[in-house]
């Protein structure tokens, strides 16, 4: 039988685990359809806007689309945008990593 833990969201380690723990559930499920049902259960409808945007603004910065155009086309902050930037610039970036896999490169 398996042991549940208790997470406390206070303790940054717990979460690291509970979150490397959802990504490895998540990595073996080959059904698009069951994951999107999965996001919306899990998430606020806020919370699934909100990743949905942040996807689309790292798949606008990877084609070379002007900051400002994003931030106007998205309604979300420079400052999110400068981050998604930077994060992709990173030499091992998992948004670069994620961008390569779905065959989305300029």
């Amino acid at each position: 039988m398996r042991k549940w833990y208790i997470y406390s969201m206070t303790n940054n380690k717990d979460s690291d685990i509970a979150i490397k723990e959802l990504s490895e559930v998540i990595s073996k499920v080959d059904d698009a359809e069951l994951l999107n049902d999965f996001f919306k259960q899990i998430l606020t409808p806020r919370e699934y806007e909100e990743i949905a945007k942040r996807w689309i603004l790292v798949k606008m910065l990877n084609e070379g689309i002007s900051q400002r155009n994003i931030a106007q086309e998205l309604g979300i902050s420079l400052c999110k945008i400068t981050r998604g930037s930077r994060e992709l610039k990173k030499e091992n970036s998992a948004f670069r990593k994620l961008i390569l896999k779905i065959g989305n490169t300029k």
